[in-house]
């Protein structure tokens, strides 16, 4: 039986590491897994020569070419969708392949490909931080979760910036193979099988560094340190030296957020952490992230990311080790 093949979908401009990072991943769990085995094919609309975002060019082939032994689909991402966007030929093969794979998938950018073929409608999704508004915007039957890594939503997955497409191949080969087999890829390229914490911590970090007045750049980085001080609007205009009416408008330029929904997305995320990583009880990782109550907590969870604490924690959080008389 031959192995499972594996269509990369991508177009001019293309994000290389949304390709490569993947089919890397897939081609090392051929290499090192004895019972598995991938099969990957890079197709395009029209099936000629492309030139990814950095200028590297590569070949593929038609997307019309394919047959239906396809068993994923995966769809690169880039800095300008628009195109790939409008290119009804690819939109139509695209979905055309989805009613006969096994799964669809995207990475980074390339859900706004998934969205104009209308495959998440009444799905969830995500994509790259800085992109989850427009998609949200544009696609508003799609519930875009901006923090998750990965999502899966039945067997349509989606995942983050860039590098989380080498995240989502990861647990791709854990959904075929089993989380051993996945972990093995893992050390041979040197990643995490997975990372803790959603993709909200590269945005506030990256927000930081991008910041341009001096007292804003201190109080992004003091505020993760200081969840569980007060940390409202007047505390936090004090501490930057600003009154209430500048902080705020510095603050929604230069971060793109007001700092009350700063603050609410940095407690979230210190959260998501701790539920993915302890078996602390959720009173006490509200309490240290600075939520006034568990209550607290379980709306914010609810208003960002359209879930609660308890089932973040189930469908993220590490095993809870078996009681001691099991393990004796």
């Amino acid at each position: 039986m031959p192995a499972p093949l594996v269509a990369v979908v991508t177009f001019p401009g293309a994000q290389i590491l949304d390709v490569t990072g993947p089919v890397e991943v897939l081609s090392s769990a051929t290499r090192f897994l004895p019972r598995a085995g991938y099969r990957t094919e890079i197709v395009s609309s029209e099936g000629c020569a492309v030139t990814a975002s950095c200028g590297l060019q590569f070949a593929t082939t038609a997307i019309a070419d394919l047959g239906d032994d396809v068993d994923t689909l995966v769809v690169a991402g880039g800095a300008d969708m628009d195109q790939p966007s409008a290119d009804a030929h690819l939109i139509a093969h695209l979905q055309r392949l989805a009613g006969g794979v096994r799964r669809v998938t995207s990475v980074c950018s390339g859900a706004f490909l998934l969205a104009a073929a209308g495959l998440l409608d009444g799905r969830r999704a995500t994509t790259h931080w800085r992109e989850c508004d427009l998609l949200q915007q544009r696609y508003p039957h799609v519930a875009v979760e901006p923090d998750a890594i990965y999502v899966r939503d039945g067997d349509v997955w989606t995942s983050a910036g860039v590098t989380a497409g080498i995240d989502l191949a990861l647990a791709l080969v854990a959904d075929d193979h089993g989380r051993a087999a996945a972990a093995t890829v893992a050390r041979q390229l040197v990643v995490y099988l997975r990372r803790s914490g959603g993709q909200s911590q590269f945005s506030n970090l990256l927000a930081a560094q991008s910041a341009d007045s001096e007292p804003i750049r201190d109080l992004l980085t003091w505020i993760p340190d200081h969840l569980n001080d007060d940390l409202s609007l007047p505390s936090l205009a004090r501490r930057a030296h600003l009154s209430e009416r500048q902080l705020r408008r510095v603050f929604k330029r230069e971060v793109g957020v007001n700092p009350v929904d700063h603050v609410e997305r940095a407690r979230v995320e210190a959260a998501c952490n701790l539920l993915e990583t302890t078996q602390n009880p959720i009173a006490e990782i509200a309490r240290v992230c600075g939520f006034a109550t568990p209550e607290t907590m379980n709306r914010a969870f609810r208003r960002r990311l359209n879930t609660t604490p308890g089932d973040h924690r189930h469908h993220f959080g590490e095993p809870a080790a078996p009681p001691r008389s099991q393990r004796l």
